[in-house]
């Protein structure tokens, strides 16, 4: 082996030092409050008194502190620092797009990313599949708030006085249409919104395109904010679009990962029951 190559090799083995002192600090990440020594080593698989060793140096970077009463040890500032730095030049919808790339070509649907925006839901994303559906849907148009997916989604999830005056202003200007899934009050949009949140997705198999089904899924931010929807659809013939069925279960993980790297802790929205609306 020349020079270089053991110097590639050395690279690639990386310092197993921090790599083993680093079980600690994803363990104080992982847990709900501040840990004891014995605690935090086994969480990290290692024993009290070598544990004490790494804490005392992360201690000096800033990246762990102790209770000087209590003696636990927690997140110092420096790693506060560290992870609001990493949030901050997070771009949700950058990171969803290979993703939703890959997502298009496993399930052959079309996929698509909505953000909230000025005038209401908004689609910024669009992948289609191999058999693409007839749709007049086009990058910039903005979801109809009461009989599409996105549009009950965001409802759902975001603060009511954000999505108030657009919900108020389709059920005055849509009063007449003849939709037979159209929420015809505010109580009707109420009774659809929980529901949303029930399966943690939304769904219309028909609703706003004639022979279409689409599903609607939320990512969610650090905060637990809403902050893109991950839309799927494609036509009713084969789209299978039932609580707990193929498409639900793979979009529905794909939009967890993606909330998780965006650094939300909550857990995974509910999963619908197959059969129910």
């Amino acid at each position: 082996m020349t020079e270089p190559e053991e110097d590639d090799a050395k690279l690639r083995t990386g310092i197993q030092s921090i790599e083993v002192g680093f079980q600690l600090l994803k363990a104080l990440a992982a847990s709900p409050r501040a840990m004891m020594l014995r605690d935090l080593a086994a969480a990290a698989d290692m024993n009290p008194a070598k544990a004490h060793r790494y804490l005392v140096s992360f201690q000096r970077l800033g990246m762990v502190a102790q209770d000087p009463v209590s003696g636990r040890y927690d997140l110092g500032p420096f790693a506060l620092q560290l992870g609001l730095a990493g949030l901050n030049r997070l771009d949700p919808v950058k990171k969803a797009r290979p993703i939703l790339s890959q997502l298009r070509d496993d399930i052959d649907q079309t996929v698509g990313i909505a953000v909230w925006g000025n005038h209401g839901p908004t689609v910024v994303h669009w992948e289609e599949s191999s058999h693409p559906v007839t749709v007049s849907l086009r990058l910039g148009d903005v979801m109809p708030m009461l009989n599409s997916a996105t549009g009950r989604l965001f409802g759902a999830y975001l603060p009511r006085q954000q999505t108030l005056p657009l919900i108020e202003r389709e059920l005055k200007e849509r009063r007449d249409d003849n939709l037979p899934d159209l929420p015809r009050s505010l109580a009707d949009y109420d009774a659809v919104c929980a529901d949303v949140r029930a399966h943690g997705a939304a769904r219309t198999l028909g609703g706003v395109l004639p022979g279409i089904n689409a599903i609607s899924f939320p990512v969610f931010d650090a905060s637990g904010h809403v902050s893109m929807a991950l839309i799927v659809l494609g036509a009713q013939t084969v789209f299978d679009a039932e609580w707990g069925g193929a498409i639900d279960r793979q979009v529905r993980e794909i939009a967890h990962r993606i909330s998780t790297e965006l650094g939300y802790l909550g857990g995974t929205p509910p999963t619908g029951t197959a059969g129910h609306a």
